[in-house]
């Protein structure tokens, strides 16, 4: 993939930049707003990886937002030191796809850039996807398992839609918790528990296969 790097720290800069690299990335690289905004807006990226606080005049959500403004539909993933919920929900309104907090581990940031990438695909030529026996109609909005049709409720099928996009990947409960409930709940409590302990009723019971698994202190992972 072409990626774009904005990000003002060296440190980090040359950390991310060097791991990308070695995972075979082209990667295009500034260390302030106002150049990151002309490269962003002068050529084609696969993803691009801005920090929020930039010098140079612009911002990291100053970028974004001029993007978003001219149509343009990039993959961003947001690194900042600002963790606070305030802080990711104002990253991803201005039209980011993802936050991911300082300091970070590198093969989580590589996991979610590859993540955005496949969903960007997927949202362009996609209307179907497939895990097993199970099948979900993104146009008509219907699960089946087996061909057995499954009610779902809008909560339910985005959760389930977001686990079948990353069939096959343990996804965390930070990872449902913004990329499924957009920071409108307590992290603190047991909503995820409850969906997934209602979905996993919904699509493995009564079937010989168990889909939807439980990683112990990580996460979830749906697959067979």
């Amino acid at each position: 993939m072409k990626i774009l790097l904005v990000e003002d720290n060296e440190r980090v800069a040359g950390f991310v930049r060097k791991g990308l690299e070695e995972q075979g990335h082209t990667v295009e690289y500034s260390d302030n707003g106002r150049d990151g905004l002309f490269l962003a807006t002068t050529a084609k990226y696969d993803a691009m990886i801005l920090d929020r606080m930039l010098p140079g005049g612009v911002d990291g959500l100053g970028i974004i937002e001029a993007l978003r403004r001219t149509g343009n539909k990039t993959p961003i993933l947001i690194l900042s030191a600002l963790a606070e919920v305030d802080d990711r929900i104002r990253g991803l309104r201005a039209g980011g796809d993802d936050y991911l907090t300082k300091p970070f581990a590198f093969g989580e940031l590589l996991a979610r850039i590859d993540a955005l990438a496949r969903r960007s695909e997927r949202d362009a030529v996609e209307t179907e996807l497939r895990v097993g026996d199970l099948q979900m109609d993104l146009l008509k909005h219907t699960v089946a398992r087996a061909g057995k049709p499954i009610e779902m409720r809008p909560r339910e099928f985005k959760l389930l839609e977001y686990l079948m996009r990353h069939a096959g990947q343990v996804v965390t409960r930070t990872m449902l918790f913004e990329n499924v409930w957009d920071y409108n709940f307590d992290p603190k409590t047991n909503v995820i528990d409850t969906h997934i302990s209602n979905l996993r009723q919904k699509i493995d019971a009564g079937f010989d296969r168990q889909l939807l698994h439980t990683v112990r202190g990580i996460g979830y992972r749906l697959g067979e």
